[in-house]
């Protein structure tokens, strides 16, 4: 069996915490169970963990060129494992796997967390007279718990992470084999090269994304939400929101924008429509001197760990989306479900993560994998350090002590971008609304001409962020601007809901006047093109819409 991950990230530490991995210079059967059994019992909701045969340490670090371990031994150790993994109650199987590395072998145990905890396994394996224990990682050590530590674990029983748990309502036709081959050849795993021999239903099992036998293998909530192609069938709105109130949450003007599909899609095309359409960086030359100083608005980093851990421990039993609210003067993050109640907010705000404990063990696994996220407890620490190092105020963290339903990340602007958002926006309002007002006031009451789009497409696109391209109807005050309605109709939009969204009454008169000329001038579409009176009819944006809209789409 190949691995899920790489063995160089392994032996670098850059995907898995040194906590689940160990390395062993020989097969040593007795301490080897201990660790699996610790794996197992997963008293953190890590996930899983690794203990690599045939490499020495030193201080927990792996040492190059590689001891290695010999192929010939590979059948005797794995009948060994099976019989000893036997003796764990209850019984618990680990994967194996044969790696290459500086050219020599290593074997490889892949230890996921198991879904019968706790496990106790004997002290010597190898003793006629077995004595049991618990057995947990505590750092980078497997340990007998002591009575608090033991107490605790029991608790766990049968308490599975949301995201390991088996989803009887889905079948495994539900997950995209794409979207697991995908991510087999980001991640660089050795699984990528055999994928073509192996069966759909075998490569799930190696990827621990289904449990049960051969006749009913039934999909982990993790499969559905990384490798199903519309995760919302299962999880209502697991989607990312990213509104943006340029005035002010009170005032009535915002662009929304939505994302959704599978949960590391969602999050890394969020974060690039923040950092193309949001993240400004600022060059300011030192006298005298050949350096820069470069600072940002928001640093990318920072947004990065906070929207990441948004998505890591959001409750996707609760039908909340994570939102991003862009405001004047910050970027508030807010996830429904939040960090477990043993971590403390002053533990938050100081950036000491203390206790660990995860409500999706899994995710975390995954986003690591994909470079999403440094890793589990290291989020705020590195919004702490980021934010410091660009010159930064503290970010704040708001939740409700107790129940723990929500929680808000607020990252505040760097000062130097306040005044000069401030002034921008005005610059940019008055300029636009009086060039596009001028121009087209009066021709857009009876219609929206293809002069319009061309004049919108020629002097806005890519150079005017802000979304202020706006035209009048004839005898009528300024109303909303093209753009905005573009931008709204992102996802389809009923008539009633765009019309009441910019204040108009659902009337025909309305539709008429503000609708029916971007529908003529194809800005947007009808969803039921055959049938224009549906009352399931919605508008969507265009092709040549999204052309209009250039960059700022």
């Amino acid at each position: 069996m190949a691995l899920p991950v790489n063995i160089e990230s392994l032996l670098g530490s850059g995907i898995v915490e040194s906590e689940r991995i160990e390395f062993k210079k020989s097969w040593n059967p007795s301490a080897i169970i201990r660790t699996i059994c610790a794996f197992a019992n997963d008293i953190s909701n890590l996930g899983s963990g690794f203990i690599i045969v045939g490499i020495e340490e030193d201080n927990g670090k792996p040492l190059r060129p590689v001891y290695g371990f010999s192929s010939n031994d590979f059948e005797k150790v794995q009948q060994e494992l099976i019989s000893y993994s036997n003796l764990i109650r209850p019984a618990y199987f680990p994967r194996l796997a044969l790696e290459e590395i500086d050219g020599t072998q290593v074997l490889v145990i892949w230890v996921p967390a198991g879904s019968n905890r706790p496990y106790e396994a004997p002290r010597d394996v190898t003793s006629k007279n077995k004595q049991y224990s618990y057995y947990i990682r505590k750092y980078s050590s497997t340990i007998i718990p002591n009575p608090e530590q033991k107490k605790e674990l029991i608790a766990l029983t049968a308490n599975i992470p949301f995201d390991d748990r088996v989803n009887s309502l889905a079948s495994i036709n539900d997950i995209s084999r794409g979207l697991v081959e995908n991510h087999l050849n980001e991640t660089k795993s050795k699984l990528f090269k055999e994928i073509d021999n192996i069966k759909f239903d075998d490569l799930l099992k190696q990827l621990n994304l289904v449990e049960g036998g051969n006749e009913l293998l039934l999909p982990k909530n993790i499969a559905l939400l990384m490798f199903s192609r519309e995760p919302d069938k299962f999880f209502p709105y697991t989607q990312i929101d990213v509104v943006e109130f340029p005035n002010g949450m009170g005032d009535k003007v915002f662009y929304e924008k939505i994302f959704k599909g599978p949960i590391q899609k969602q999050l890394q095309e969020a974060l690039d429509y923040i950092e193309n359409k949001i993240l400004i960086e600022q060059v300011e030359k030192i006298d005298k001197t050949p350096v820069a100083k470069r600072i940002y608005n928001y640093p990318k980093e920072a947004i990065e760990e906070a929207l990441a851990n948004a998505v890591y421990h959001k409750n996707y039993e609760i039908g909340e989306p994570v939102e991003v609210k862009i405001l004047p003067d910050s970027i508030q993050i807010v996830s429904f479900g939040s960090p477990d109640p043993s971590i403390t907010i002053t533990d938050i705000a100081t950036g000491r993560i203390k206790a660990r404990r995860y409500r999706n063990r899994r995710i975390g696994e995954f986003l690591k994998e994909l470079k999403l996220t440094e890793g589990r407890g290291t989020g705020i620490p590195t919004i702490k350090r980021v934010l410091t190092n660009n010159g930064s105020d503290v970010a704040k963290y708001y939740t409700d002590e107790s129940e723990r339903n929500y929680f808000v990340t607020e990252i505040p602007i760097h000062k130097a971008f306040i005044k000069s958002s401030n002034k921008y926006r005005n610059q940019v309002g008055d300029q636009v609304g009086d060039q596009v007002g001028d121009q087209v006031g009066d021709q857009v009451g009876d219609q929206v001409g293809d002069q319009v789009g061309d004049q919108v497409k020629k002097q806005f696109s890519g150079h005017v962020s802000e979304q202020y391209i706006s035209y009048t109807a004839k005898k009528d005050k300024p109303i909303k601007n093209i753009k905005n309605i573009l931008n709204f109709c992102g996802t389809p939009k009923s008539r009633k809901e765009i019309l009441e969204h910019f204040g108009l009454s659902n009337h025909t008169k309305n539709y008429k006047k503000y609708l029916e000329p971007l529908l003529n001038q194809e800005l947007i579409r009808r969803t039921i093109p055959d049938k224009p009176k549906s009352s399931k009819q919605k508008y969507i944006i265009s092709e040549k819409g999204i052309k209009i809209l250039g960059n700022n789409y």
